[in-house]
């Protein structure tokens, strides 16, 4: 929670939920099957309630305890539970947050929140314990939703749950994203009209000089659809911004079955025909072919590529995609994003060196443990959030590679970048993240805050000390999407 974009405020003091006594064979056991109970909290600060952040206190015994607390710098994480459908979420001191607690099924649960004050009663009290069949699904946001449980529908419509992961919830609330690919599909198709106009007008001029039927030239009067495919990872409602645009036949590629039900439950209450999103793999006899011709006589207007995993890095074999993608272009059509630029800048983390290997033997009460265990660490840190991750920049950003999915001989594979010092310090990581450009003029920054792409970074073996008004090389290659940064000494 230290490092949430933006930072949090506590509404409460920070409470007890239970205690569990390891020791306690009965408790142990009692635990699962006991009833849930009540807590109530008084409110302290004016705010929004968004959310239960929950942590741990082990008691090694009575005087050695390890806290997971926020407050606290360990290489624990805390728990979220999310609070959802409060008719009014704004809470102010005088008001009490009662929430049940249980560990049914050994699992932690937090249920039926409501606020209660001088002249209000709050409640998003739901039944939690309908959802057992979640247990048997896969991903990790299933196995999230199932170990928090903190489901938020009715009981009566748990068999429409839809779940996705973080990442997908966060790019669904990207409105940069949206925006930019719906003004970028605006262009592309706009630019296809006239041609498409002419090829219907010479269709309907060969046709009166043929045959003179009107009925048939009716029917050639109605124009193709432009086809747009979106492969893009995960849960997307591109398609479904594309069918906005007019005469589109949007492909969704949507992989999971919940997620074309949701997409299809969305097209309804926004009032789509029904047959105006179809899902591609449908379509596809061979899944690993994803990328073919819409028809045998037909050609794709757009392909959406996923170039950029929200974890920071570069999807693999996406220039195979690009690759095979620009042969089933229509003249004139285009892949999004039709090219990428990688920046990076130098900074010194003491964070992120001591989180990506073993710091001496201190840290380890004497153990040689380092050389051994270092062997095994990962160059790359991912999942990094650039706007709260605790370090000193010393260059400004340069650019470091430019991958281009539509003209692909203006990629940059293997190329040096001089980068000048402004400040003194240590080098101890690159961070690095992307700017993704649909066309010349619309871009997608993957390290705004507002993105909800993370960011990586290569953290180097040894700290370089540099002085400000140097200059440092870095020597930048890119084979088979995997990207690797070194210093030139």
């Amino acid at each position: 929670m230290n490092r949430v974009p933006g930072g949090y405020l506590a509404l409460t003091e920070c409470f007890e939920i239970m205690t569990v006594d390891f020791n306690n064979l009965q408790e142990l056991k009692s635990l699962a099957t006991k009833k849930p109970g009540k807590i109530g909290i008084p409110v302290i600060k004016e705010g929004i309630l968004d959310a239960v952040v929950v942590w741990f206190v082990l008691q090694l015994d009575d005087e050695h305890s390890l806290s997971t607390s926020p407050s606290v710098e360990t290489c624990w994480e805390q728990a979220i539970y999310p609070v959802h459908d409060l008719a009014d979420y704004w809470i102010k001191p005088g008001d009490h947050v009662m929430m049940e607690v249980s560990c049914q099924d050994c699992y932690l649960r937090i249920q039926n929140i409501s606020v209660f004050g001088s002249e209000r009663e709050v409640g998003a009290g739901k039944n939690f314990t309908q959802d057992k069949d979640l247990l048997s699904l896969g991903s990790e946001a299933e196995l999230c939703s199932a170990l928090a449980n903190l489901q938020t529908s009715k009981p009566d419509a748990v068999e429409q749950t839809c779940i996705l992961e973080s990442t997908e919830i966060a790019l669904l609330n990207n409105s940069l994203y949206h925006e930019g690919f719906k003004m970028a599909m605006r262009k592309v198709l706009s630019s296809l009209t006239p041609e498409k106009l002419c090829q219907a007008m010479d269709t309907q001029c060969q046709n009166e000089m043929s045959c003179g039927s009107e009925e048939s030239n009716s029917e050639e009067s109605i124009p193709e659809p432009f086809y747009v495919l979106d492969v893009s990872e995960g849960f997307s409602i591109l398609p479904i911004i594309a069918g906005t645009l007019g005469q589109v036949k949007p492909y969704s590629s949507v992989e999971k079955d919940q997620h074309r039900i949701t997409l299809d439950l969305i097209s309804e209450a926004n009032h789509f025909p029904k047959e105006t999103l179809e899902f591609w793999l449908r379509h596809v006899e061979d899944e690993s072919a994803v990328l073919q011709r819409p028809k045998s006589d037909k050609l794709w207007s757009i392909i959406i590529l996923d170039v950029i995993e929200p974890s920071g890095l570069i999807q693999q074999e996406i220039m195979e995609k690009a690759a095979i993608s620009r042969c089933l272009l229509q003249s004139g059509g285009k892949i999004f994003p039709q090219y990428v630029l990688m920046f990076g800048l130098l900074v010194e983390s003491q964070t992120l060196v001591e989180e990506s290997a073993v710091q001496g033997t201190e840290r380890t009460l004497g153990l040689n443990i380092a050389p051994f265990i270092n062997q095994f660490q990962v160059p790359i840190r991912v999942f990094l959030d650039l706007s709260s991750l605790p370090c000193i920049p010393l260059s400004k950003p340069v650019e470091l590679l430019r991958l281009d999915l539509m003209t692909p001989y203006l990629n940059t594979s293997n190329r040096e970048v001089k980068v000048h010092i402004c400040k003194s310090g240590q080098v101890t990581a690159i961070p690095f993240w992307y700017h993704m450009y649909l066309d010349d003029e619309i871009r997608l920054d993957t390290s705004s805050e507002a993105s909800h792409w993370k960011q990586a970074a290569v953290v180097l073996d040894n700290p370089i000390q540099v002085e400000m008004g140097e200059e440092l090389v870095l020597n930048v290659q890119h084979h088979k999407s995997n990207v690797s940064i070194t210093v030139k000494q």
